[in-house]
């Protein structure tokens, strides 16, 4: 073998070794706590605290914690190389990290707020969490339709009620978008008895009629709706990911089994080769025994 072969073959095996301490439970769970660690920090920089050992312990641990997730960042490009950047949580680390390392002063001051997006890091670090945003997202397409069937709901109503109660109460359902914007807060339960239904029940008694049929299709119906699309895409999603674990199994075992049949191979041949041998060096011994007799005779 040449040293280049050597080279790539230890190249290969440093890899291998990288990749398995970065996806190790102990290196995640040393993450998180620095995550963890990290959002409490910039929570308690928003207290009034002015000693001395507050101001300066927490910048330190604020460049500790972006020093360690810079040096996390540098061994994910070693161990996933070109791989790395088809994961969508590991661009999304990436983004938050440079945020993190960009100056504070001067037109990047605004950036400073922008730290605690680093508490966001548990999603890519807590598979139960990224199940969760993965799940949401998928239902975003799903979301969308409900999203169209509630306008359509919400502009019906509006024009509606603009048309029965804006003469009568045009403080809150005087044009469409004063009517929209109390129909919203009707959907949502907040004061709607008090501040919208009863003034509105002053001039029209059968009010309360228009605002059980809204508050039914908005409120417990669409909604529940959504609930329902974001749970089948919950359960959809843990579906893919036990194929997934399945197929991973499945993989392992077959790579196993073909590894029993190829040891198995090599000592079917071994055990072969030995016999061989032994029936030559039996040939080899009768031979010779035969040439002594015959000489023997002699």
């Amino acid at each position: 073998m040449s040293s280049g072969d050597n080279m790539a073959g230890s190249s290969n095996s440093f890899i291998a070794r990288l990749t398995v301490f970065i996806e190790s439970g102990l290196f995640r769970n040393f993450i998180l706590g620095l995550i963890v660690l990290n959002a409490v920090t910039m929570g308690m920089e928003t207290f009034p605290i002015e000693a001395d050992w507050f101001i300066t312990i927490l910048p330190v641990v604020d460049n500790v914690v972006v020093s360690v997730f810079v040096f996390e960042l540098l061994l994910k490009l070693i161990a996933y190389r070109h791989r790395f950047f088809g994961s969508g949580w590991n661009l999304f680390d990436l983004v938050v990290i440079m945020v993190s390392v960009m100056p504070d002063a001067g037109g990047f001051s605004v950036l400073r707020s922008l730290r605690i997006l680093r508490a966001f890091r548990l999603f890519s670090v807590m598979p139960e969490m990224r199940r969760v945003v993965e799940a949401l997202l998928k239902a975003i397409p799903g979301m969308g339709a409900i999203m169209t069937v509630l306008g359509l709901i919400f502009y019906v109503f509006a024009v509606m009620a603009v048309k029965l109660f804006g003469v009568t109460n045009p403080d809150i359902f005087g044009t469409l978008g004063e009517s929209a914007i109390t129909l919203f807060q009707v959907m949502t339960l907040e004061g709607w008895a008090t501040e919208v239904q009863n003034p509105v029940r002053e001039f029209h008694d059968w009010a309360w009629a228009f605002f059980l049929l809204f508050i039914i299709l908005t409120s417990f119906a669409v909604l529940n709706l959504f609930i329902a699309i974001i749970v089948d895409s919950l359960q959809a999603n843990k579906d893919e990911e036990e194929g997934h674990e399945s197929e991973d199994r499945a993989d392992a075992d077959r790579a196993e089994l073909q590894a029993s049949v190829e040891q198995l191979r090599a000592e079917i041949a071994a055990l072969t080769q030995l016999v061989q041998r032994s029936v030559s060096d039996s040939s080899s011994a009768g031979s010779s025994k035969a040439a002594k007799d015959e000489d023997k005779s002699e």
